[in-house]
């Protein structure tokens, strides 16, 4: 049986290489949407909180042992490949928001575990990073729940008439 610290440990570590993975995703995505640029706001704004979050959860980890370089490779080179997916699809647009609002539904449960654990383990200031980090990442949820059916219908429109519509 492990410490409830080593838990949280492990868990944030998993936090820390899936932000990784959401700069690299995002990073992508960002460049290809010229054409949705209220997307393309919310995608950046988005990435730096992402970039922000990395900090705080840096610093968390500092103070218990440190970040898996190799969890942060992989989650990099994962993201990579799905940034390269879209190159093949002719609906990247909607697929990546469908992608992002996934993960961030994956992120907010994560978020909520670590919280949970944080408190058992008594390390009040990784839960009130965790608490801060999951405010965002709802909002992020919420935003891209809420403007999923006006990005589909752009999609449509401006495939329905010849425009690029991909990104």
């Amino acid at each position: 049986m492990g410490a409830p610290a080593d838990h949280l440990h492990a868990w944030l570590r998993d936090a820390h290489a899936r932000e990784e993975q959401a700069v690299t995703m995002l990073t992508s995505q960002s460049a290809t949407l010229e054409n949705y640029p209220d997307l393309e706001a919310r995608i950046d704004k988005h990435l730096q909180e992402t970039r922000d979050q990395i900090v705080m959860l840096d610093r968390c980890l500092e103070r218990i042992g440190g970040a898996s370089t190799i969890k942060d490779i992989t989650g990099r080179i994962v993201a990579f490949g799905q940034g390269l997916s879209g190159l093949f699809v002719n609906d990247e647009v909607v697929k990546g928001s469908l992608a992002s609002y996934t993960f961030e539904q994956m992120e907010i449960a994560s978020y909520k575990i670590l919280i949970a654990a944080a408190e058992y383990a008594g390390d009040q200031e990784t839960k009130r990073v965790c608490e801060a980090i999951l405010q965002q990442e709802l909002a992020m949820a919420q935003w891209l729940d809420e403007h999923a059916a006006t990005l589909t219908r752009k999609f449509l429109e401006r495939d329905q008439q010849g425009m690029t519509a991909k990104h």
